[in-house]
């Protein structure tokens, strides 16, 4: 039965938070593509971040209202609903983490954030479609973000801002492909868990982090880390976006680095 707590109107209100940050990605993007700012890479750096956390609140929107659906009632009370990355479970996993990933090597990795009380849900394929919801949400922010790509639709589109899309799409794709894999801690292990043995589930428990961080340790091996762009840029390739694009996209972001001539724009 649905209580009165999950009918609160505030429960579901849009935060002034996530407000604020969706000004900060409209403002940075406008800056962006007018070269109001002196410095491009600035303009690139906070539209490119704030963009990135509005993806990650609605990454874990969609496994809140997914979760919602399914049975657990809880969600509003919670406040997963108001779309305020400050309301999840580890501010800290959720946001500075995948934010100081993106900074150090240009890698999309969305942290835990929502507390899915699952023994509310109802039935294992509602399980794994909470799961599977989040990455799903970054693969349809990446298709957003190309769409001017494969759209053929960049004339009027300054270099900065075709730039930014595009490095802004590569972040998405690896959300979405690293998020699917079949690791404790990430969605893909949380797609398969409801179907696994419940002693394997207990012993995985006891380490739910550990695979995030393995992955990420692996993805600086140098041969690893090139398969996985390589596949990265594969698929953007095939999204209409050159491999130039993101990578000055990369350069432009981390202006405190230095930016190659090539990928120079005008102010």
């Amino acid at each position: 039965m649905t209580t009165a707590t999950t009918r609160r109107p505030a429960d579901r209100r849009v935060s002034p938070v996530f407000v604020g940050i969706l000004a900060v990605a409209a403002v940075a993007g406008w800056a962006t593509w007018t070269g109001f700012s002196t410095r491009p890479g600035v303009a690139v750096f906070l539209f490119v971040t704030a963009a990135w956390i509005v993806s990650l609140c609605l990454h874990e929107y969609a496994h809140a209202r997914t979760a919602l659906h399914s049975g657990d009632i809880t969600i509003g009370a919670k406040g997963y609903l108001t779309l305020n990355p400050l309301r999840y479970t580890h501010a800290l996993l959720s946001i500075v983490l995948p934010v100081l990933f993106v900074i150090m090597g240009g890698i999309g990795l969305p942290g835990g954030a929502v507390f899915i009380e699952r023994g509310r849900i109802r039935g294992r394929w509602r399980l794994s479609l909470i799961s599977v919801a989040g990455p799903l949400t970054n693969a349809l922010f990446a298709a957003v973000c190309t769409a001017p790509f494969w759209l053929h639709a960049l004339d009027g589109v300054p270099m900065a801002f075709r730039f930014a899309l595009a490095f802004l799409a590569l972040l998405q794709v690896t959300a979405a492909l690293l998020n699917l894999l079949p690791v404790p801690g990430l969605d893909g292990y949380g797609v398969l868990e409801p179907w696994l043995p419940a002693g394997v589930r207990r012993q995985v428990e006891s380490f739910p982090m550990l695979g995030l961080l393995i992955v990420f340790a692996l993805l600086w091996i140098p041969s690893l880390n090139i398969a996985f762009f390589d596949l990265i840029h594969t698929i953007l390739r095939g999204l209409g976006v050159d491999t130039a694009y993101t990578d000055c996209g990369y350069w432009l972001y981390r202006f405190w680095s230095g930016t190659p001539g090539i990928c120079l724009v005008s102010s």
